[in-house]
């Protein structure tokens, strides 16, 4: 049973106000500037998983926090139609912003990985690369998809995968006419 859209800016929001901290104080930390970081908060724009996972740390909370998640059982079943959409849009208004994820593991409690599907949608202008301690797989389900990592750049298919230390700036992106879905599982040091 699907539970909904999460909206990760407005739970951002929300724990960065709990900890009394001002956007500056995060942009401070992270390095983003504080009109992404509200644009970001104010569900404007959809944030790529490496600009959550440098916000979840600056924030220190696990990243599946800011998916409304709660890591309170020692293992999780997700089934299929019981994945929450999340940042499926840019705005408010439901312009596409060019991907969304959908968590694999929100209830396990301590984890050190953090499993997604995430589908890529053809966008316009390319996305700039980010960079966050850790490492990333990701497996092609369906469609092309486009890695950078620092100069390289590949494409990848479906049944193909990468596996890279997430400290190099890496961007991913669909290639072609139709979207891509694939396989992320992100560990967080």
């Amino acid at each position: 049973m699907n539970t909904g859209e999460v909206k990760v800016g407005e739970i951002i929001k929300q724990t960065r106000e709990s900890r009394g901290l001002t956007l500056q104080d995060i942009a401070d930390k992270t390095g983003f500037s504080t009109a992404y970081l509200s644009q970001l908060e104010n569900h404007l724009i959809s944030p790529p998983l490496g600009a959550i996972i440098k916000i979840a740390h600056c924030l220190e909370v696990e990243m599946g926090t800011l998916f409304n998640q709660t890591g309170a059982s020692p293992f999780t079943i997700v089934r299929k139609d019981e994945r929450a959409p999340t940042s499926r849009v840019a705005s408010k208004e439901g312009v596409r912003y060019g991907y969304s994820y959908e968590s694999l593991a929100p209830d396990k409690v301590n984890r050190s990985m953090e499993p997604f599907i995430v589908t890529l949608e053809p966008a316009e202008k390319k996305g700039v690369p980010y960079n966050h301690e850790g490492e990333e797989f990701l497996f092609v389900l369906e469609g092309r998809v486009e890695v950078q990592l620092g100069s390289y750049s590949d494409v990848l298919e479906p049944g193909d995968s990468i596996y890279y230390d997430s400290t190099t700036p890496h961007r991913v992106a669909c290639m072609g006419d139709t979207p891509a879905k694939i396989l992320a599982v992100i560990y967080t040091s």
